[in-house]
């Protein structure tokens, strides 16, 4: 059963099956597939810090930065460049090989852009991977950050077509599509994913994969469980009910058939992870992933932290990857 081929013509039936597999011939599916295409026992360390909070004009329901969210969150200004240069110097002492900015904006302005190119190029001369995450990109500003060097660009597509409009109605899904257009055309890696565990019913997850699957696979994948915050639509909708926490096994069932559909992409354990077991996220690792976020926060939400991950990682034997910006899309394929 073993393809380790890129495939874009994945049918929501194959990704269906994928799904119902007994769960041990799932991961040793996946297992499979990741060391024939990545390095045993490696994990790449990332950290992400919000260079600007708050205050953005997208509904987006999980989110605590939405100005329409009653989460308490103020909105602060971009941060200066040399402030965040300090944090991805830090980041790389505490053995971080890629550095992932995000800004609250639905788009950002032209004026913004000198100072997220210069954060780009004080990045990279650290020699650590780079990536943002900005909102909607015109085609000139994807070019502006490729010519910078940014490694990736960070645009989830969230969850299926069909239950994109039950979570976001400030933009649509084909909003993201174009983005991520931009994006890939001006030679940049894609960093794109989603999050489960919001009320979504398994055709969702089969349906967000499939999406994934269907274009040039993004080369990152970040797989979020989401972490439901008081004041936004979905932490308040899903508070106290069985939805709103995804069974762990189902959520190691999404990491495997993301590993086993794309099978040369990074695929990334991102939020959600401070609440998960030890053994929850081995198994994760096991299907596939290879990539956590370090630090005590993912932008507002809290993470597992440096000394914790530590100490996951000693126990299963898995040792930091190491730094490897590489760049625009020729570059990576050399």
């Amino acid at each position: 059963m073993t393809n380790t081929q890129p495939r874009t013509d994945w049918t929501r039936e194959e990704l269906a099956a994928l799904f119902d597999l007994p769960f041990m011939d799932l991961l040793y599916e996946a297992q499979t597939i990741h060391r024939t295409n990545h390095p045993r026992n490696e994990v790449q360390l990332s950290t992400l810090l919000s260079i600007k909070t708050g205050g953005c004009a997208e509904d987006c329901g999980y989110c605590s930065q939405s100005s329409s969210a009653e989460s308490g969150l103020k909105a602060t200004k971009l941060l200066d460049v040399q402030a965040v240069l300090q944090s991805a110097a830090q980041a790389k002492d505490h053995g971080s090989g890629r550095f992932c900015m995000g800004a609250a904006w639905r788009n950002p302005k032209d004026r913004d852009m000198p100072a997220l190119i210069e954060m780009v190029k004080g990045v990279r001369q650290m020699g650590m991977e780079t990536c943002m995450t900005l909102g909607m990109l015109t085609e000139k500003q994807a070019e502006q950050l490729a010519d910078a060097g940014l490694d990736y660009y960070n645009h989830n597509i969230d969850t299926s077509p069909e239950n994109y409009a039950n979570v976001i109605t400030t933009r649509t899904f084909e909003d993201r599509i174009e983005t991520l257009e931009n994006v890939r055309n001006a030679g940049i890696n894609v960093c794109c994913g989603g999050i489960v565990g919001m009320g979504e019913e398994r055709a969702d997850r089969v349906g967000f994969l499939h999406a994934l699957a269907s274009m040039p696979h993004p080369e990152s994948v970040p797989i979020n469980q989401l972490v439901p915050v008081k004041g936004t639509v979905l932490g308040d909708m899903l508070a106290g009910t069985p939805m709103a926490e995804i069974d762990e096994i189902e959520f190691v069932r999404t990491v495997a058939v993301a590993r086993i559909v794309m099978p040369m992409s990074m695929v990334r354990l991102s939020a959600g992870r401070e609440s998960m077991s030890e053994a929850c996220q081995a198994l994760c690792f096991m299907a596939g992933a290879n990539s956590i976020f370090t630090g005590d926060k993912l932008l507002t939400a809290p993470n597992s932290g440096d000394n914790k991950d530590a100490v996951l990682l000693s126990k299963l034997g898995i040792a930091a990857m190491q730094a490897r910006p590489h760049g625009h899309l020729e570059e990576a394929a050399e």
